[in-house]
């Protein structure tokens, strides 16, 4: 349980997840310049059953960012803003990455952000896989330059070649429908 603290300017990441199981944030404040690059408020990578409430982001990055390998993660009643909001990914870079599944988004506030629920993959993915299982519910946006956006070809820094033969890195999961017998 990380409770009741403030992480003021942090160099890079304010936390960085890694491996991790059953953690919960709450109450946790997190402060950076917009300006400040790398400043994620909270990156989880690995990791299973994270649970983040009731916390204040302000950073110059990701309010959340939601790496490869991820199952079960809940995010309730975070105020982001200013930063580039909550993301999922960026996902498809390494071979070794697994699906991130089970992604809750729910009774959040995002303020003068760049972004406000994104999903980005790089164009040239190393691996196609699976991101299923997200939710996003009940998420209040003020003055947000892209409310939802799905980046297919997040490439930073032109890190990567777009020029590659597009393919979706990330594949919808297999629906399950009723039978009509």
């Amino acid at each position: 349980m990380v409770k009741d603290i403030t992480s003021l300017d942090s160099k890079n990441f304010h936390f960085n997840l890694l491996g991790c199981k059953n953690v919960t944030f709450q109450n946790v404040t997190i402060i950076a310049p917009e300006n400040s690059p790398n400043t994620d408020g909270i990156h989880v990578s690995s990791s299973e059953v994270i649970n983040i409430f009731n916390t204040r982001i302000s950073t110059g990055d990701d309010c959340i960012s939601v790496g490869d390998s991820n199952k079960q993660i809940t995010i309730t009643n975070v105020t982001c803003g200013p930063g580039h909001g909550i993301s999922i990914g960026s996902l498809g870079k390494y071979t070794k990455e697994k699906e991130v599944a089970g992604v809750t988004v729910k009774s959040c506030k995002l303020i003068n952000t760049s972004n406000g629920v994104r999903i980005k993959t790089w164009p040239d993915c190393a691996v196609a896989y699976t991101a299923s299982d997200l939710h996003f519910e009940d998420i209040e946006m003020v003055n947000v330059s892209n409310p939802v956006i799905i980046d297919q070809e997040y490439c930073p820094s032109n890190q990567c070649n777009k020029k590659q033969n597009p393919r979706a890195c990330v594949e919808a999961a297999p629906v399950n429908s009723p039978s009509t017998d």
